[in-house]
């Protein structure tokens, strides 16, 4: 095929980028290093045969909530209103639309945070029952989690696009402000001043440790505010069969606008290339050894921080896992870690180059809600530092035994990856960083050079479109559909 545009890697981004290219009628070629589309959302047999596993992302709020993704036509018609208030997702419900054979399912729990003395505490779809669990700070939940789900998917779209184009909304940019106000703390300052019971601090720090960062930074509340504003909003569905299943649909949807897909195809330079537009999905440290590059803007690029990488397990189990509370078997996701004053101590070991022993562990339960995964299977990992090579397999599952007793037995096989596996598996993961980059509040004006629009580099019809590119990390494809728009403007 003689493409006029050639995009380079395959996550999400760089599947949004070619599909948005082809459907503007051009000749889309997608190269592909890995022998697997995806990225981030590949899944593979990892343990035992017929137990697919997910190697990236399970969950996809942001995939619902995406512009990008609802642009294409993969998220629906978007959330339905008794997600706010009235009304509950039923274990393995399908909601959020179909895209091909892309189907999302709602455990009946969007997530669960279990305690040590006292049950664990559950966000729900519904903002108000969520509330109501939390006691005396319910009225904070409502003022500030249920304020942002209220305000629905234009704040999303302008959280998530605050560099792309938009239309002037005087009560979205009011919503936007009252949220940037909380957003901005440390979430050990908001869950302090603000949450007065031991369930709303460490439920909302739990959440806030998905950004990976020292939870005494600035910011860190509003990755937690939003993320739990989005299960309420959309809920936290995963892809019925595997995430490999939303890729494979997003190849197919290319395939089918003529445009052309390759795996096993690594490109070392862009000389290589001859094609008009050029989209990487790919972090500096790749683009740097791609390209001869401005002095200026190569300084800027060897300047890029990258973030803490993690340890992950896969898990093919017996069984579901013998939750202390029985509540929490019915959540698709499930933070370890106890308090906010441990989470945000694990955090902070993290950040400062230590190995916890009690770390913050994330967990997926994918069989909460999908039956089609060929029996329980179960991933987690823990933040370490960049590059470690610490087998952390007995702290995280000392973790789960924690709240868990006599989760170990019910292993039947297991599957380990750290920093160093991850990114022989895939170079953008840096150091094991998933996140594509430190989400520093430097890093989130400046990703990865301070630009009105950084997903255009220097070079005529090259663009970026990574977790490097802004909005950061997650299953959005905004930085695709960032750079493909930046493309066809040109």
């Amino acid at each position: 095929m003689s493409a006029d545009a050639v995009v380079v890697g395959s996550g999400p981004n760089g599947l949004v980028a070619a599909v948005l290219l082809a459907q503007a009628g051009r000749e889309v070629l997608l190269l592909e290093a890995a022998d697997q589309f995806g990225g981030g959302l590949r899944s593979a047999e990892v343990t035992l045969p017929g137990r697919v596993h997910d190697l990236g992302a399970t969950v996809m709020a942001m995939a619902l909530a995406s512009p990008a993704f609802r642009e294409l036509g993969i998220s629906g018609s978007g959330p339905k209103e008794p997600g706010l208030h009235g009304g509950e997702s039923r274990g393995g419900e399908s909601r959020g639309g179909e895209f091909g054979s892309v189907e999302f399912v709602h455990p009946a729990v969007v997530a669960a945070h279990p305690l040590d003395d006292r049950p664990a505490v559950l966000v729900h779809r519904d903002a108000r029952r969520t509330a109501a669990g939390l006691g005396r700070d319910a009225a904070v939940w409502e003022r500030t989690v249920g304020a942002a789900a209220r305000a629905g998917l234009p704040l999303v779209d302008l959280l998530l696009k605050p560099l792309g184009p938009w239309e002037p909304r005087p009560r979205v940019f009011a919503q936007a402000a009252r949220f940037g106000v909380a957003a901005a703390l440390p979430v050990t300052t908001l869950g302090r001043r603000a949450f007065r019971t031991v369930e709303g601090r460490a439920v909302l720090a739990g959440m806030a440790a998905h950004s990976m960062l020292d939870l005494r930074s600035p910011m860190t509340s509003g990755y937690g505010l939003l993320l739990a504003a989005l299960g309420h909003l959309v809920g936290w569905p995963v892809v019925k069969g595997g995430s490999q299943v939303l890729a494979d649909a997003l190849v197919a949807r290319l395939r089918a606008l003529g445009g052309e897909a390759v795996t096993g195809h690594r490109v070392r330079h862009l000389r290589e290339l001859g094609a008009e537009t050029v989209v990487l999905d790919v972090t500096p440290r790749q683009f740097l050894t791609m390209a001869e590059l401005p002095a200026g803007y190569r300084r800027g690029l060897e300047r890029y921080r990258y973030g803490p990488g993690v340890f992950k397990l896969d898990w093919a189990l017996d069984g579901p896992v013998p939750w202390r509370d029985p509540a929490v078997a019915a959540a698709g996701t499930v933070h370890l870690g106890g308090t906010l004053e441990e989470i945000a101590l694990s955090e902070a070991e993290m950040a400062h180059g230590r190995h916890s022993p009690r770390p913050y562990v994330l967990l997926v339960q994918p069989y909460a809600a999908d039956d089609s995964r060929g029996g329980h299977t179960l991933w987690a990992y823990c933040h370490v530092p960049n590059g470690s090579r610490v087998d952390m397999t007995d702290a995280i599952e000392g973790q789960i035994e924690r709240f868990a007793p006599g989760f170990r037995d019910r292993v039947l096989a297991r599957h380990a990856m750290g920093p160093a596996e991850l990114e022989a598996a895939n170079p953008n993961l840096v150091g094991g960083d998933i996140g594509g980059g430190l989400a520093s509040l430097g890093q989130f004006v400046r990703r990865p050079v301070w630009s009105p629009a950084p997903w255009r580099t220097p070079l005529p019809g090259v663009f970026l479109c990574s977790a490097a590119t802004p909005p950061g990390a997650a299953v959005h494809g905004m930085g695709g559909w960032q750079a493909a728009r930046l493309a066809l403007t040109d």
